[in-house]
């Protein structure tokens, strides 16, 4: 089955954050926008069909989710990842994000210490901060272009304050696959301490080697009883305007304490089309996802060769998962806000700067490579010309 994923779709004036809200974020015009993690790409015919038939019955009143739609994650989860879900642990949320701050708010107190390993994606810290929480950071390191844990660093940030480690794997920005020993150190630590593993796995269906992701939950028991998992179509189907996600919990008294703060927000039920294009995804959407990373994995060789050639300032490091490129530029020597600039008002180019994603960012750029490939050509074109214009 062969999908068209050259095909430029104009985005304009579609209510898009990524292309309509460039401009009012950034504050220039005419910027290719590379930023926001959703694609260019339409989703799978089957996932429109589900919705056109849907918008035809002409009803959207209230909504469930019925055992279709479950069966459709447990079976994903299976054929996927290898990880028996039973549909009692699958909870409703409108967004992973929205999932992680209500776990906050469920499982810890104002003032307590919740660990996050950035660079990372930077709404960890933001849901930690706006809910009166503090951030303990326990940087990843980069060693020489790959990123690892620092167990001794974390072991001295852990007190009786600590009630909560925000893990990201697949990692965002690093787009890399936490190995099975450093998953299994981590819940080890966590365990003994106490302290709740919240596993955003949003990427997860997203990597280059099938098989290679291995969700924290599926380790052991005793991990699962100690976690909740963030899943979601959303990244993977291009799926994120719909606003479904599921929050697996195996352990029953972290799913009520989940459950009731859904409630006490009063967002636990979904929209009328969520739930029908979910399933469809998960039931049809495999072929689709497949070629989606293959055509990703070509836009990352293109980027890495065209850089390697042309602008060898930028380096594109190892990319395992997700459609993120993330991209060091120490070599040219800015500071992060030189940086930014840099890149809107010479390049035009509007991608994510490391920066926002915590210390070990500073000098990275994010840039999304989930769009037809001559928007990548223009992209890299126009930040080389930027780069040559630079004063020697």
């Amino acid at each position: 089955m062969n999908f068209n994923f050259d095909t430029v779709i104009d985005r304009m004036k579609s209510s898009s954050v990524k292309w309509d809200g460039a401009e009012a974020l950034f504050g220039e015009k005419d910027l290719l926008p590379l930023w926001v993690a959703d694609m260019d790409f339409k989703v799978p015919e089957e996932v429109s069909q589900a919705i056109a038939d849907k918008a035809a019955h002409g009803i959207f009143g209230y909504t469930i989710r019925d055992d279709s739609y479950y069966q459709s994650i447990i079976d994903w989860m299976k054929t996927r990842h290898d990880w028996t879900v039973e549909k009692d642990w699958i909870c409703h949320s409108p967004g992973v994000v929205t999932a992680l701050s209500l776990a906050v708010q469920a499982y810890t107190q104002p003032g307590d210490k919740i660990i996050v390993q950035p660079p990372v994606y930077y709404p960890f810290m933001k849901v930690t901060e706006t809910n009166d929480r503090e951030v303990v950071f326990n940087p990843i390191v980069n060693n020489h272009g790959t990123y690892e844990m620092d167990f001794e660093d974390l072991l001295s940030k852990i007190d009786s304050s600590v009630k909560m480690l925000m893990l990201c794997n697949p990692h965002n920005p690093g787009g890399f696959v936490w190995k099975k020993e450093d998953l299994k150190r981590l819940g080890d630590i966590c365990m003994e301490h106490r302290i709740l593993v919240v596993s955003d796995e949003i990427h997860s269906d997203l990597v280059f080697e099938k098989g290679s992701h291995i969700p924290f939950a599926s380790l052991s028991e005793q991990f699962a009883e100690n976690s909740i998992t963030c899943t979601a179509p959303s990244k993977t189907f291009n799926l994120a305007g719909l606003q479904t996600s599921n929050i697996i919990i195996p352990n029953e008294e972290l799913r009520e304490k989940f459950n009731a703060e859904t409630e006490r927000n009063a967002i636990g039920m979904p929209n009328s089309f969520g739930p029908v294009a979910t399933e469809a995804a998960y039931t049809h959407g495999g072929p689709w996802l497949d070629e989606v990373l293959s055509y990703v994995e070509g836009n990352l060789k293109f980027v890495k060769n065209y850089f390697a050639e042309n602008v060898p300032s930028l380096k594109v490091l190892p990319l395992e998962a997700t459609y993120l490129a993330w991209i060091d530029c120490t070599e040219l020597g800015m500071t992060a806000e030189e940086l930014e600039m840099f890149f809107l008002t010479k390049a035009h180019v509007a991608l994510n700067q490391g920066k926002v994603f915590g210390p070990g960012g500073e000098g990275f750029v994010r840039m999304n490579l989930a769009c037809s490939r001559s928007i990548v050509e223009r992209a890299v074109k126009q930040i080389e010309n930027a780069i040559d214009s630079l004063p020697v």
